[in-house]
């Protein structure tokens, strides 16, 4: 017994129909891509001189352009305003050519660095843009020579695939695609597995990999359909119904690629400094209760700003408490920290957090003179965020002044021979 193909037991009469349910509208990944070139577009315009971001810049333009003249409708607009059949496909190839021009240029900036361009980088930009340049005016010669009087939106490849010339235009901007995706692709992983990346470099490098991967998926999948049309086959849903998905899938993950350092490192910075912001709260309460009224309040303040204001006015709240630290208890409320089994810095952070404590509530009392002068206090006013942290933990700093305490107690009292001498 024959068993039946996997399509038909889903009930499809052939693999496109089942693809089509996975199709991905050619505006989305626009749209994606759109969005990546909207945010790199401050740093290429402020950094301009810079080869790697305008690559990037080009790169992104270009993709977003091959998708809006790769939807059906915007194909039929153009051959519609040409009064051309097929004009939008060399238009379409051409706009593919560049952008896998743009790839390499990318890649070329990027393996010379940032530094000024050598002679031999100048050259290698040189060869892809004219090397591409030409494969673009063939790719317009050969159409112009070729016979396509009937519009095809969506099977083109496959159509004129054994078509004289056209069969031509179609092989030559997928092997020159190709070229560039592999090369492509296998530098930017040469590049993932370099040590020391920031991990949103890594992930976004990988993201470009998996994207320039599924390009060669793409053109492998437009190669097969054509080159089965010269045998005599039928592959045509491997063109028309997975190719576009796939360049489509292609397309969002090399926006997400290059979104994601950027967008990854600012989210990062964002939430690390909320995060010192709400450390501070602690010491921030405090000293409010010193100084009387907190720090106005600014709508519109962003929050490098609000955090800047708060440790500012922590700094300023505590100098008028230095003359009231006392050294000696915050030496012992490090020992007794230690004793615990807190490590040294954060024993430190505890026994200055202690010692603001104890100044703050001696702030009505007068100064004790001391022969040393004023206590260096560098150290506080540069560690307020360890001070406030260790301030969250009241049982902490009970437990550590309860052990202080007890060891002072301890050492006043007298030894056991000497309380015998004195009966």
């Amino acid at each position: 017994m024959t068993p039946e193909p996997r399509t038909a037991l889903l009930g499809l009469d052939d693999p496109g129909e089942l693809l089509s349910r996975f199709y991905i509208p050619l505006w989305i990944p626009a749209a994606v891509l759109t969005v990546a070139l909207a945010i790199k577009l401050p740093t290429i315009v402020r950094l301009w001189r810079d080869p790697l971001l305008r690559s990037v810049g080009g790169l992104l333009a270009l993709a977003c352009c091959v998708f809006v003249f790769a939807a059906p409708s915007t194909i039929a607009w153009v051959n519609r305003t040409t009064g051309v059949p097929n004009i939008a496909a060399p238009w379409c190839y051409s706009l593919l050519m560049a952008f896998s021009a743009s790839c390499l240029l990318l890649i070329i900036a990027w393996r010379n660095g940032l530094s000024e361009r050598t002679a031999e980088t100048r050259r290698a930009m040189r060869w892809v843009i004219s090397g591409y340049s030409a494969v673009i005016g063939a790719l317009w010669l050969l159409f112009l020579l070729a016979d396509v009087p009937e519009e095809r939106l969506r099977d083109l490849d496959t159509h004129y695939a054994t078509t004289p010339f056209m069969r031509e235009v179609i092989l030559l901007y997928l092997i020159a695609h190709c070229g560039a995706v592999v090369i492509t692709s296998k530098l930017i992983w040469e590049w993932v597995r370099t040590d020391g990346l920031d991990a949103w470099l890594r992930w976004g490098l990988k993201c470009l990999g998996l994207g320039y991967l599924l390009n060669l998926g793409y053109d492998g999948a437009k190669l097969t359909a054509v080159a089965s049309r010269w045998t005599g086959h039928d592959l045509d849903w491997l063109s028309t119904d997975l190719a576009p998905p796939v360049a489509s899938l292609s397309a969002i993950l090399i926006a997400v690629g290059f979104i994601l350092p950027h967008a990854g490192q600012y989210l990062h910075d964002r939430w690390r400094i909320r995060l010192a912001h709400r450390e501070l709260r602690p010491l921030y309460a405090l000293m409010r209760t010193v100084n009387g009224s907190g720090v106005p309040r600014l709508v519109r303040a962003t929050p490098e700003l609000r955090l800047i204001r708060r440790e500012t006015f922590i700094r300023d709240a505590l100098l008028p408490l230095t003359g009231r630290l006392d050294e000696e208890s915050r030496r012992r409320w490090y020992d007794a920290a230690l004793a615990l089994g807190h490590e040294p810095a954060h024993a430190k952070a505890i026994a200055a957090a202690l010692a603001v404590q104890a100044a703050v509530a001696a702030r009505g009392r007068p100064e004790r003179a001391t022969g040393d002068g004023p206590p260096d206090t560098t150290d506080l006013l540069h560690g307020i965020g360890a001070v406030s942290r260790a301030l969250r933990r009241p049982e902490v700093l009970a437990a550590v002044r309860a052990r202080a305490t007890a060891t002072v107690g301890a050492t006043d009292r007298p030894a056991p021979n000497e309380e015998r001498a004195r009966t």
